[in-house]
């Protein structure tokens, strides 16, 4: 049974100041057990031997947008082909969620993933960065700045929270989760877990990189996971980078719908 996210939303709030409960009727058993903060509610009528049994399952699914932003968006500083495609994907499916997350490229100006700050480097580069295999990219989504910002196109005001990444000057963040050396958590993670979420769905830019990797870390940290294939669009710095992207998601048990 499908809720819209006005409903789920209600019967999320009527439910928090009932933290804790997941109950399993079985016969006139009673309550068997009790688990978790959860906030959309699905029942189910199953018949198992000779005892019916009332499930009512409470799960949280999440819609994560990953950083739909002006300098990704064509005519800014990193424009991913086409990317502006992903906005209206990304507007019809946040009515479905109850919770809808967007992650932040937010870079100081500074920020060593940048070429600019290497002399003699170009765009494209590979270099080692404290230890990390690291793209050198144009400045872009600078901290305050118009590219920085949430495409105006989305539906901002259903936006839950906003998430950002790559703050930190010496290491680049194309996971909405970590760092790219899995060194600090952006507290994605734990915001999600505070909201009981269990699975994620994820559309935005760029499929080879920041799609690819959150998706990544989401399945590896327990997440039931899929990506929308028609809400997504790639850099493609080489031929067939988005294509290995989706084959790696795929090896890694995430759904691509």
């Amino acid at each position: 049974m499908h809720f819209g996210r006005e409903i789920v939303i209600g019967i999320r709030n009527l439910l928090i100041p009932f933290s804790g409960v997941m109950a399993t009727f079985r016969g006139c058993g009673g309550w068997q057990r009790f688990q978790g903060t959860y906030y959309s509610l699905r029942l189910s009528l199953q018949w198992v031997q000779e005892d019916f049994f009332h499930l009512i399952e409470l799960t949280m699914k999440a819609l994560l947008l990953i950083d739909i932003q002006n300098d990704f968006l064509p005519g800014g500083a990193l424009a991913v082909t086409d990317g502006d495609q992903v906005i209206p994907v990304a507007n019809r499916l946040m009515s479905q969620f109850p919770l809808v997350v967007a992650t932040q490229d937010w870079h100081p100006r500074n920020h060593r993933s940048f070429a600019s700050q290497h002399p003699g480097r170009n765009v494209g580069e590979v270099i080692s960065l404290n230890g990390v295999n690291q793209v050198l990219w144009p400045d872009h989504c600078v901290q305050g700045s118009i590219g920085a910002q949430l495409a105006p196109e989305l539906n901002l005001e259903v936006i839950d929270h906003v998430v950002q990444k790559g703050t930190d000057v010496l290491i680049d963040s194309y996971s909405g989760f970590f760092d790219n050396d899995h060194r600090k958590s952006t507290g994605l993670d734990q915001l999600l877990r505070d909201q009981s979420v269990t699975e994620v769905q994820l559309v935005g830019l760029a499929t080879d990189y920041c799609v690819k990797f959150t998706a990544l870390d989401a399945v590896s940290l327990g997440f039931k996971t899929s990506v929308v294939i028609e809400g997504i669009r790639g850099v493609e710095l080489s031929p067939g980078d988005c294509a290995r992207a989706i084959d790696e998601m795929l090896s890694a048990g995430i759904e691509i719908i």
